[in-house]
């Protein structure tokens, strides 16, 4: 083994002999309450937002502004009263309008949220710090390159920390901040995904994802504090974190289009199957399966339905539904939507004819799909983008077709170069042609 040098490391302030100064090292002016933590400004990226998270987060202000006032009111007036009227007034004014349960949460509850806040993500941080590995330019540095390039991209003011936890099985990864200090987390299960036997492109679209969440000011301390009663209010809070979750998903794919395919496998398959999932087919029950409990659990969660996000990444000519499905579908699938009676379901012997059928269409080597695992000679196989995006087999096409391009990285704004299918054959050729 070669000895290390001797001598202190180089100071992060001064270059080494040899290696160019950064932008960085002369140091742009750091994060502040006043310029933002990009070089974009405050109000961040404008053009990479989905069109409804402004609207939203601004009617989350007002409602929080609203909460404070209405807070400040009501001890002014509680004090005078009990100064005029005394206490037993006040009581019974409490009791006649039943205001005491909300009295009691207004002024106790709202007031500390911001110290509640603060408190919580410092405690996250030092948890992070003392139990996660952290990733640097000597520890998991293919990952912190992920990073600090995706920083870079964005314009961000400093490259924010990043840590890798134990995920045990745990497939996630998200964003937080302390003060004008930002982090990332990704479980270690996702990042496993990130091998070379695996999906590098999908972990770097992950990265950009959580990255992206810190360019667009989304773990901002004011922006949680002053979404702190939006948050308590059902559809209206999970509305605002879609829209918020479909603006990461533009800086994501910003960054790596090619991984978006890729996320969506692991996201919806696993780390091991992600490598098989048909994204294609996962895109289109969003159009195909029009249910009111799907549109009810899409309302409801924090995150939009992965058919639905499927759909938004590969569309780039729209910019994700928020509230109601998006239309059209490339392929029509040969079985019923969920939503529709079981009557149409098929029978066993349909069932068996249908993937007789299929197996004699599959090309070569588009089977055995239990996933892919380090150390194992897949070279006989498709690539891993090859199988994900083809086209569904069985399917025929219907007169929705994806628009030529150019795609958009984000809801409005023109893209760059990317004259292409992002859930279509991968850049390096086309592969095989999968029969319908």
């Amino acid at each position: 083994m070669t000895q290390p040098p001797s001598g202190p490391p180089p100071s992060p302030l001064t270059h080494s002999p040899g290696i160019p100064p950064t932008a960085g090292a002369a140091g742009p002016v750091g994060p502040n309450l006043i310029n933002g933590t990009t070089s974009h400004g405050v109000m961040g990226q404008k053009g990479i937002r989905h069109p409804w998270e402004m609207p939203v987060l601004w009617v989350g202000i007002a409602l929080t502004t609203l909460a404070y006032i209405a807070w400040a009111g009501l001890i002014a007036t509680t004090l005078v009263l009990w100064v005029t009227e005394g206490a037993e007034t006040v009581s019974s004014l409490w009791q006649y309008v039943g205001i005491l349960p909300f009295f009691i949460q207004l002024a106790l509850v709202l007031p500390l949220a911001p110290v509640i806040i603060w408190w919580a993500r410092a405690m996250m941080y030092a948890r992070l710090r003392a139990t996660a590995v952290r990733m640097s330019p000597t520890q998991f540095p293919e990952g912190y390159r992920m990073v600090v390039e995706a920083a870079q991209q964005y314009g961000m003011r400093r490259v924010p920390d990043a840590y890798v936890r134990v995920g045990n099985g745990v497939i996630n990864a998200f964003a937080s901040g302390h003060g004008f200090r930002r982090f990332v987390i990704v479980h270690s299960d996702l990042f496993e995904v990130g091998g070379t036997s695996r999906d590098p492109d999908a972990l770097r679209f992950v990265i950009g994802h959580e990255v992206g969440h810190l360019a667009a000011g989304h773990v901002s301390y004011f922006r949680q504090v002053f979404t702190t009663v939006i948050g308590m209010i059902p559809l209206l809070g999970p509305l605002l974190s879609r829209a918020q979750e479909f603006t990461a998903d533009n800086f994501g794919y910003a960054n790596a289009p090619t991984g978006a395919a890729g996320m969506i496998g692991v996201l919806s398959g696993g780390k091991y199957l992600g490598a098989e999932v048909n994204v294609n087919e996962l895109a289109d029950r969003a159009a195909t399966d029009p249910s009111f409990f799907v549109h009810w659990a899409n309302l409801l969660s924090s995150h939009p339905v992965n058919t639905w996000r499927a759909h938004a990444l590969r569309d780039r000519s729209k910019p994700g539904s928020m509230i109601i499905r998006p239309g059209g579908a490339m392929y029509a699938s040969p079985l019923p939507p969920g939503h529709v009676w079981s009557t149409r379901y098929p029978t066993p012997g349909d069932a068996l004819a249908m993937l007789a059928a299929a197996d004699s269409r599959r090309p070569a080597g588009f089977g055995g799909q239990f996933g892919r695992f380090t150390g194992i000679d897949y070279s006989d196989r498709p690539s891993i983008r090859e199988i994900q995006t083809a086209g569904p087999l069985l399917s025929g096409r219907t007169a929705y077709v994806i628009p030529p391009g150019p795609y958009r990285e984000d809801a409005r704004g023109p893209l760059v170069d990317a004259a292409q299918n992002p859930f279509g054959p991968p850049p390096n050729g086309p592969g095989p042609r999968m029969p319908s």
